[in-house]
């Protein structure tokens, strides 16, 4: 797999990825070195991460109130990257105050159901977003994941059979979820590109 920065290839094509605040969002336990949120923080020094005071215990409330303290400290639109648990504090936050997320890539989610929180992220997302889902993620069946994809009114993009779609998965810098950010970004941009103009 090339170890690259996909989105800086394809700069020519795509609306530019400095319009947005970019919010890394990760699961239970952070996302450590190798993972692929931590790498894109390394290809992309601009994106920010929303850190957690107990990445073990995983209390949506709490996760999606921090998540709403970090929101708060830029008026720029945000684009969203989460993962697993994160993804599930994406969901609630927007539920209650979408604010200035622009759209959202929700990676691997894990299983609302499991963990008790089903009926608080039950709402359709006011801004585009993308779920991504793997075959064999022991978190979340890729037919369970298409089915929240639904009801939040997500994109659903199958990525084979790659685990959690975490650092166990060796993805590397996970050049092909660049490129769904990528796609992600081409939907989102218009509006902000319009608002600036005008």
């Amino acid at each position: 797999m090339r170890e690259t920065t996909a989105l800086q290839e394809n700069r020519s094509k795509l609306p530019r990825l400095a319009d947005f605040r970019v919010l890394v969002v990760p699961g239970l336990h952070g996302s450590g070195a190798e993972h692929w949120q931590s790498r894109w923080q390394r290809l992309y020094p601009s994106f920010e991460r929303v850190e957690q005071d107990r990445w073990d215990t995983p209390d949506l409330p709490v996760w999606s109130q921090r998540l709403h303290e970090v929101l708060q400290r830029d008026v720029r639109p945000t684009l969203i990257v989460a993962h697993s648990f994160g993804c599930l504090t994406t969901v609630h936050r927007a539920a209650a105050d979408a604010g200035l997320i622009a759209g959202a890539l929700l990676v691997a989610p894990a299983d609302p159901v499991k963990f008790g929180v089903a009926d608080f992220v039950q709402a359709a997302l006011p801004f585009p977003s993308i779920v991504v889902g793997s075959g064999d993620d022991p978190w979340m069946t890729a037919a369970r994941a298409e089915h929240w994809a639904s009801l939040w009114g997500s994109e659903f993009v199958y990525a084979g059979e790659v685990g959690h779609i975490n650092a166990e998965s060796g993805l590397g810098d996970w050049v092909e979820g660049q490129e769904v950010l990528g796609r992600l970004l081409a939907r989102v941009a218009s509006p902000v590109s319009a608002s600036v103009s005008g």
